[in-house]
């Protein structure tokens, strides 16, 4: 086993990531972690002063956690981490949803489709009927379905130079033609479908990042066994992030909260050490690596003129976006399931998204929490903060904490209630959390401790990789280039193992190299791939699609594949 000093400058999944695969073989590392708490983004916590007469305080978390059947990366990290049960692994602690639910305002009635799906010839056509289901209750014209099917079958028979050389360099809006689209295409399918999945407006979002992720969903809807919706058993620290940080320190790391990076010291190309200050008391850091696993808005202000300069492609950095996506808790006196799984509500001016937890926290004594009094959970994603209410004119980043709280319960009951059946009543609500990462500096600002890297049109050609020009200096954050592509706790696992094959090359280990897997795609469009890369390198756009709807909601060959049916 090679010997051999890291430091991790972050603690949050990236971090913890790292840390774990390089303990595994055989290094010292040190995770310096801003924060009172590990886990970045993913973590839980309780809410301050709710817990009475000797009970936990309610617990809390950034915004709910969602582990879509296409993770690999996360997924094996967590097969490796003792759970809290005895036994069990942590990746034992993933339950899967039954249902997902599209609720539209004003009472409409909801559409429910299951959260999984039998193996089939006909996998694709058969999970896109649902769309087609939904786009005609949103009123979307069969022209327009069809469009969208034919604009997803585009990427799938693309060649990978066309999807960064083209497609990465559009908008989804561009890709999917919104603006001439009906009014229900591009409110749901062009818009609706970005902001609500990765918090990103569609005229933003690269069309390659926002159209594979959403294709990646739509095959584990597909896939035999597959799942396309995963949740965690119980609250996100006490059944993963604390079992891992017990496992970590366990294993020898050294885990450090509190502990803020005031600077990086590059000298003659190498990094030749790192400050950092806990408590006001300051100390430099010297390690043989360096491993960065920071939100990039953390780490750009530690970009000194002789770090850019050894690694010019940190420059670009400055150019990468972020936006807001954060939790809003509603404690229930009464627990309302509303469904066994996630519930997207379309019409949502603020893009919510929401899971009523209880019922996949089995092991949860909620008679030990609060005041004894709290029955249930509804944990509320909100992706778009820029989006003005209808009711008060106001976008939640410019709201006060007690406004936002109104705003989105209100829009919840929008949804969920209508005149013949009541889901959310007022004297049900014991109270409302807003995700701590959201401040209030002073009455007329709002600040986010931990916004969302958006993957904008281009942004692949800002983004580094986790290997950098500096020998002794590693990225593993979720804005490192990946298959993964989307800021989320895969592509920061991702990006993590990433970092420390790199260490491994650097210091020529002959330890075994963390695996890392490309997004999974049907192998009935590779023929199609491999014919439009021929196209690409003559110049030519890309081909129709090898499939075209028919007229009776089909998919119908143009050559290559047998018919599958939408039906």
């Amino acid at each position: 086993m090679p010997s051999g000093t890291v430091a991790v400058l972050g603690g949050g999944v990236a971090g913890l990531s790292a840390a774990h695969e390089l303990a595994e073989r055989g290094f010292t590392v040190t995770v310096y972690e801003s924060s009172a708490r590990f886990g970045g983004k993913a973590r839980s916590y309780g809410v301050r002063g709710s817990g009475t007469g000797g009970r936990h305080d309610l617990p809390a978390e950034h915004g709910f956690r969602f582990f879509p059947g296409f993770y690999r990366h996360l997924p094996d990290t967590m097969k490796r981490i003792p759970g809290p049960r005895p036994g069990h692994r942590v990746f034992d602690e993933l339950v899967a949803a039954d249902r997902m639910m599209l609720a539209r305002e004003g009472g409409a009635d909801e559409l429910i489709t299951a959260a999984h799906a039998p193996a089939s010839l006909d996998d694709f056509a058969a999970v896109t009927q649902f769309m087609f289901t939904v786009c005609t209750g949103l009123g979307i014209s069969p022209e327009d379905q069809a469009f969208f099917v034919d604009r997803l079958l585009v990427l799938l028979t693309s060649c990978d130079e066309r999807r960064y050389g083209q497609w990465e360099n559009q908008s989804w809006w561009q890709f999917v033609d919104a603006e001439h689209r009906s009014p229900g295409f591009r409110r749901f399918l062009a818009d609706g479908l970005t902001r609500m999945l990765v918090a990103a407006q569609a005229q933003e979002i690269s069309a390659r990042t926002g159209g594979y992720i959403l294709l990646q969903l739509i095959f584990d809807l597909s896939r035999a066994g597959g799942h396309a919706d995963r949740l965690l058993d119980g609250p996100t620290s006490e059944v993963w992030i604390d079992p891992w940080v017990a496992h970590l320190r366990g294993a020898g790391v050294d885990l450090r909260t509190d502990t803020e990076v005031d600077g990086i010291d590059c000298a003659h190309g190498r990094i030749a050490g790192v400050t950092v200050d806990h408590h006001g008391a300051r100390e430099t850091v010297a390690a043989d690596h360096y491993l960065a696993a920071m939100p990039v808005e953390q780490l750009r202000p530690l970009l000194s003129p002789a770090l850019v300069a050894a690694e010019p492609r940190l420059a670009a950095t400055r150019r990468l976006r972020t936006r807001w996506m954060n939790g809003v808790m509603f404690y229930l006196h009464r627990d309302v399931p509303v469904l066994a799984g996630h519930t997207i509500y379309s019409d949502s001016d603020w893009a919510l998204t929401s899971i009523s937890q209880r019922q996949f926290w089995p092991r949860t004594d909620f008679a030990r929490l609060g005041d004894g009094h709290v029955g249930g959970v509804l944990s509320v994603d909100v992706s778009d903060w820029e989006r003005p209410s209808r009711r008060t004119g106001k976008v939640a980043s410019k709201c006060s904490a007690d406004e936002i709280k109104a705003e989105v319960w209100a829009q919840l009951k929008d949804h969920l209630n209508d005149p013949g059946r009541v889901v959310l009543e007022d004297a049900n609500l014991a109270s409302a959390f807003l995700d701590e990462d959201i401040t209030f500096p002073n009455p007329s600002a709002t600040a986010n401790a931990e916004p969302l890297l958006i993957n904008t049109a281009g942004s692949w050609a800002d983004r580094p990789d986790a290997v950098t020009s500096v020998p002794n200096l590693f990225l593993a954050s979720d804005f490192v280039r990946t298959h993964t592509d989307l800021a989320t706790m895969e592509g920061a696992n991702e990006a993590a193992r990433r970092a420390v094959n790199g260490i491994l090359d650097a210091s020529r280990s002959s330890a075994r190299r963390c695996e890392v897997w490309k997004l999974a795609e049907p192998s009935i469009f590779g023929l199609a791939r491999t014919l439009d890369r021929v196209r690409w390198k003559l110049g030519h756009r890309p081909a129709k699609p090898p499939l075209r709807v028919t007229a009776d909601g089909g998919l119908e060959p143009v050559g290559l594949v047998g018919r599958l049916t939408l039906r």
